[in-house]
C-alpha cells in the first residue's frame, strides 16, 4: 500500500512542486492538497492520509493550529512540519503542537521524499540544522543532581550539619547537650554507616545528599 501525503501549504506554486515531487515516487502519493489549514480540517478528518505536510506560516489559522485541531480528529495522521522558520520558538511549538518531524524548505527532494518514509516508518526526521539547534539547546540545560539519601538518623543528621558549619566536637556537644566524647562516638558511628575514613569524605557525601 502505497503512502498517503497530504500536504497544507499556503504557496501552490510549492505544493504543486511538493506534490509532483510526491507523485514521482513509487511508494507514495499525494492527492490532497490544501491552501489554508481551515479547508484541511475539514476535509482530511474525513478522508486522512497517513503523513500530513504541513507549512507554519498559513494565512489566517497557522499550521500550528491546524496540527493541534486535525491531532484528536485524525490520531493515526502523523505530522511534519515544512517551513522557513529555524528559530527554536518555532521548533519547540511545533513538536509540542504534536509534529513528529521537522524539514526546512531548502532540503533537497530526495531527502523529502526520505524523510517522508521515514516518518511513516516510525521515525522522527528533521534538518540537520533543526537537529543541532534541538541537541544545542538539551546541551545548555542544567540538570540539578538527584538528592542522595544518606542512611543517618535525624541526630547524626543535626550532628553533621554542626560540622559541615566549622564547629568544634566541644561546641557540637554543647549545642546538641551531649559529652565530647559521645560527639566522638556519634561520628565514628557515622562513618561506618557512609563507608568513609575522615570528616572531608564525610562532609562530600553530606553536601552532596
Amino acid at each position: 500500500m502505497k503512502i498517503k501525503v497530504a500536504i497544507i501549504e499556503d504557496l501552490k506554486d510549492v505544493a504543486q512542486l511538493l506534490s509532483d515531487v510526491i507523485n514521482e515516487e513509487e511508494d507514495m502519493e499525494c492527492y490532497q492538497v490544501y491552501h489554508n489549514a481551515e479547508d484541511a480540517i475539514v476535509f482530511l478528518q474525513k478522508n486522512p492520509a497517513h503523513i500530513c505536510i504541513v507549512d507554519i506560516g498559513l494565512p489566517r489559522a497557522n499550521g500550528l493550529e491546524a496540527i493541534r485541531q486535525l491531532t484528536p480528529l485524525c490520531p493515526a495522521m502523523q505530522f511534519c512540519m515544512f517551513t522557513v522558520y529555524e528559530d527554536d520558538e518555532k521548533i519547540f511549538e511545533s513538536l509540542k503542537a504534536g509534529a513528529k518531524g521537522y524539514i526546512l524548505k531548502g532540503e533537497s527532494t530526495s531527502k523529502i521524499t526520505s524523510f517522508i518514509r521515514e516518518l511513516h516508518h516510525g521515525g522522527s526526521p528533521m534538518s540537520h540544522n533543526i537537529a543541532r539547534r534541538i541537541l544545542g539547546f538539551f546541551h545548555n540545560i542544567d540538570i540539578p543532581a538527584k538528592p542522595v539519601a544518606l542512611p543517618l538518623s535525624e541526630r547524626e543528621t543535626e550532628l553533621l550539619t554542626y560540622l559541615s558549619k566549622g564547629l568544634l566536637y566541644k561546641e557540637i556537644g554543647e549545642r546538641m547537650g551531649i559529652t565530647t566524647g559521645t560527639v566522638k562516638q556519634h561520628i565514628h558511628r557515622i562513618y561506618e554507616k557512609l563507608h568513609v575514613t575522615n570528616k572531608t569524605e564525610a562532609l562530600n557525601l553530606f553536601n552532596k545528599r
